[in-house]
């Protein structure tokens, strides 16, 4: 995501203060999704709605109400209050749909029953394509009169592209969905996924191997990954230090 793109689009619009806030609070939402952080994610998005909502309010001339505590009807029944001259995005739209997203994050995050199907998946995954559609849809309202539109629409049609785990377990078996990934990429985001816990040699090699790399490949990916590996002697695998860092950041790959 291009976040000075998507933040010189949006101000001077919206303030910038709370555009720099929901842009990355946004960022981080889609971040812990594609790690499948799925709590994580619908916590951000709560954190996401609450710049939104700020943006929207001091952008219409509106100013803030006093007190530390958030209270997000407040802001979202000021908003409705405010004249017809304000674009009904601003007023209506946008925040009917921030109120879905904020009540998920509110009530139900990371709890459930243990007799029902756990909804973290399912919150987090409707959640970011929800704030996907309110900063795409902010993008629009900002550019709404602007001579050359291209650049404002290529984004929003990037913002509203389904967003996708960059990993997969099927039954325990992990496949990773990076860009142009390699065969040491796929050992180490291995390892960093099953952390602390160790991984066998074998099963390492073929986790590599189940991601579109020969035998041959694999093996020799595991092998040059070494000094990042801690060995227990036996052949039982753990990342140390390094090899943790190395693949946080291949993790923050955009997705094929």
């Amino acid at each position: 995501m291009k976040k000075q793109q998507i933040e010189n689009l949006l101000t001077p619009t919206f303030p910038k203060k709370h555009v720099a806030a929901l842009i990355g609070h946004f960022a981080k939402m889609v971040e812990e999704f594609q790690e499948r952080e799925w709590e994580n994610a619908i916590a951000k998005s709560g954190k996401f709605i609450e710049a939104v909502l700020k943006a929207l309010f001091v952008g219409a001339g509106q100013a803030l109400p006093g007190g530390r505590a958030f209270k997000a009807d407040t802001f979202i029944n000021g908003l409705g209050q405010l004249p017809a001259t304000v674009h009904d995005s601003i007023r209506l739209t946008i925040p009917r749909a921030a109120r879905f997203v904020y009540d998920v994050a509110s009530n139900r995050g990371g709890r459930h029953d243990p007799d029902e199907i756990d909804p973290n998946e399912m919150d987090a995954t409707s959640s970011v394509m929800t704030c996907s559609w309110i900063l795409a849809e902010m993008v629009r309202v900002a550019q709404k009169g602007v001579v050359n539109l291209d650049e404002a629409k290529t984004l929003v049609d990037s913002l509203v592209e389904k967003k996708y785990p960059l990993v997969e377990e099927v039954e325990g078996r992990m496949y990773f969905h990076l860009k142009d990934k390699t065969a040491p990429d796929v050992a180490l985001m291995a390892l960093a996924r099953r952390y602390p816990t160790r991984m066998t040699r074998p099963d390492l090699v073929e986790t590599v191997k189940r991601n579109g790399f020969s035998l041959n490949n694999a093996r020799v990916a595991v092998t040059r990954i070494s000094n990042m590996v801690d060995d227990d002697g036996d052949g039982n695998l753990r990342l140390l230090a390094t090899g943790l860092k190395r693949a946080e950041e291949l993790m923050k790959q955009s997705p094929d």
